[in-house]
């Protein structure tokens, strides 16, 4: 762990670091694929998890971190924002400000799934129209699922809903993202997934060969 600095010194060495570990070409793949931050290093996780670790975790320093359009500033925010001090209100900004797939998977897995207020706050999300919200949500629960955090009837079927219909979406990475969530809950045990393929019955009957294939795909994971 580092000795003590005052933000402004800590913003700088953290950049320093993630200039030592930059990789251009990924960052140039990054950038090919449209991933057009003001600055991207491309430095790759394993590398940002060691730099994440050489600090604790902090507000303020998170907060900083955000607000810059830097690739890496924003992946160690997630990993340094403290849970006890990020309010719903500031999750919801996070999300608003995101572009990117990547962003939104690594701060559900490094930050978002240890909310206090995970679930109450990623069943709003799904109910959501809006890309990343709805996204961020199924990513929540698919780490949720992973946990076994059982849900109530209720929430249940709002969840079984609200992912058949995410399912046939128009955006690809909602889509790809409630498929996740979907996985991780059959694989709970085999009243989810009576429960999902009840839920899915009318992709059985689609006319779109893509549907009847998720149908299929999530009756084989269930093995009923």
């Amino acid at each position: 762990m580092m000795p003590p600095m005052d933000l402004q010194e800590t913003l700088r060495d953290i950049k320093t670091r993630c200039r030592l570990g930059m990789n251009g070409v990924v960052s140039k793949s990054m950038r090919d694929k449209g991933l057009d931050y003001k600055l991207n290093f491309g430095v790759e996780l394993p590398r940002l998890k060691e730099i994440a670790a050489c600090y604790p975790k902090d507000h303020r320093l998170a907060q900083a971190l955000w607000k810059e359009d830097i690739r890496e500033s924003k992946i160690l925010a997630a990993m340094l924002q403290p849970v006890d001090t990020f309010c719903p209100e500031m999750a919801d900004i996070w999300v608003e400000d995101m572009r990117y797939p990547e962003m939104a998977e690594l701060t559900c897995q490094h930050l978002f799934q240890y909310l206090p207020y995970a679930s109450q706050k990623a069943f709003e999300w799904i109910a959501d129209d809006r890309e990343y919200f709805a996204a961020c949500g199924y990513l929540v629960l698919a780490r949720l699922f992973m946990k076994k955090r059982p849900l109530n009837e209720r929430a249940e079927n709002e969840y079984l809903d609200q992912v058949a219909a995410a399912l046939r979406s128009d955006t690809p990475f909602v889509r790809r993202c409630a498929y996740a969530s979907l996985l991780r809950f059959v694989q709970q045990g085999e009243d989810e997934g009576r429960k999902a393929l009840s839920a899915l019955e009318p992709l059985r009957r689609s006319a779109d060969e893509a549907m009847r294939n998720v149908y299929n795909e999530i009756k084989l994971e269930t093995e009923l």
